[in-house]
Formats: C-alpha cells, sequence, structure tokens
C-alpha cells in the first residue's frame, strides 16, 4: 500500500527564500526555516530546539575555519600582496592577462582532478593574488586600464577559478556528485564503476578548457584593442 508524502515540510525552503529575498538577518532565517520545517513535520517542539543545538555543536569551529584564512589574506594584503603580484608579473615581458589565466585554469583543474579542491578559491586565491596578476600584466602592456576593462579582467579570474574547479573536481574518483550517481544507480539495480564514471567527465573537463581557453584569448584581444586605441 502506498502511503503519501508529506510535502509541508519544505514550507522551509519558501521561508529561506522569502527570507533571503527580503534581506532579513542570516540566522533568524535559517532559524525560523527550521521551526516552520519541524511544526510542519509534526515534530515536538523541544525535539526541535535539541536538533538546532545538536547541529550548533557540530559546526561551532566552522566560521573559527572559515575566518581564519580570510584574516591571513587581509592581513598580507595590508602590507602590499597586490602591489608586489602586480609589479613581479610585469617583469615578464611574455606575460598577458590571458595567458596567465590559461597557466591558473590548468593547475586549477588538474588539482581539482585530484581531488586537491582547497587549493584556489575566490577569496583565498583569486582575489588576492590571481586577479592582481592579471591587472599587472594587463597595465605592463597597456598602461592604464579603463573601469570596463578591469572589471572584465577580474570577471574572467573568478570564472577561471569556477571553471577550473568545476569541470575539474567532476573527474575525481571520490567526488560527492560520483558517489551519489553511483548510490541512485545501484538502487535501481544497475551496478557502475565509479572510476568509468570519473574517466567519462574527460571529455568535458577537455571541452570547458579549450572553451574558456579561447574566451581569455578574447580578452587579450580587447586589452590590446583598448591599448592601440588610446
Amino acid at each position: 500500500m502506498q502511503t503519501a508524502v508529506n510535502l509541508w515540510p519544505l514550507l522551509g525552503v519558501a521561508v529561506i527564500a522569502a527570507g533571503f529575498l527580503l534581506r532579513a538577518n542570516p540566522v533568524l532565517i535559517v532559524v525560523a526555516a527550521c521551526g516552520v520545517t519541524g511544526l510542519a513535520a509534526v515534530m515536538p517542539f523541544m525535539q526541535v530546539l535539541e536538533s538546532l543545538g545538536t547541529a550548533f555543536v557540530k559546526t561551532r569551529n566552522l566560521p573559527l575555519v572559515l575566518l581564519l584564512p580570510l584574516a591571513a589574506v587581509g592581513l598580507l594584503e595590508r602590507f602590499g600582496l597586490r602591489e608586489h603580484a602586480m609589479a613581479s608579473i610585469a617583469k615578464i615581458r611574455s606575460a598577458t592577462a590571458g595567458r596567465l589565466l590559461i597557466v591558473y585554469l590548468f593547475l586549477r583543474e588538474t588539482s581539482a582532478a585530484a581531488g586537491l579542491t582547497s587549493l584556489g578559491g575566490q577569496p583565498s586565491m583569486v582575489r588576492p593574488l590571481v586577479a592582481p596578476l592579471a591587472e599587472g600584466a594587463a597595465e605592463a602592456r597597456n598602461g592604464t586600464l579603463s573601469d570596463k576593462l578591469r572589471y572584465r579582467i577580474r570577471a574572467m579570474a573568478a570564472a577561471t577559478d569556477n571553471v577550473g574547479l568545476f569541470f575539474g573536481e567532476d573527474i575525481f574518483v571520490a567526488f560527492g556528485a560520483i558517489v551519489l550517481m553511483q548510490t541512485i544507480l545501484r538502487a535501481e539495480g544497475i551496478e557502475v564503476d565509479p572510476l568509468r564514471m570519473a574517466l567519462w567527465g574527460i571529455p568535458t573537463a577537455v571541452c570547458a578548457f579549450v572553451i574558456h581557453s579561447w574566451n581569455l584569448r578574447r580578452l587579450d584581444a580587447a586589452i590590446l584593442r583598448e591599448g592601440e586605441g588610446k
């Protein structure tokens, strides 16, 4: 006999969406969503509070793990990390913003394929180092950059990190998505080797590398056109 699925607990998702749209306090949004979900699931109020307390205890060290690297990056920037990076890349005559980002794309994708997903990242690598290096390489060829081009270089630096991580980690055999797909297929009676699933991510990763590298070459062309127009 089939039993009906209670969909009312999904109201918690609606609370989160509404809270972020209203730009409310994130902590209050999460607590309210947990309360709505628990009540919709007919959980006792004390059990809802107990679940919140258990989740807090399990993740209480998470802010420390996230804030320590940000503090270290902020300290390095205060003492001129960005300026030193831009001055160093300007000494390499063959360096361009596109070439530099292509090298970073390759390193990011290959390291993610090996499971080293924490080696890069927007706050720890792109903002303090990769983006200033790309800007420095562009300024070494063009002199001053327009704000539009400068923001485009920063956006491409961030996109390069995202592309490298997203398509690189698909090749890693212990990636969560691969494990999830294997579990679902096994529940349906289909046995799949995780290694073969990971290997099928290589063609996609190669295509992503080629396409994004072409976009980075277009970035170099745009920088060159702006320099010639001055």
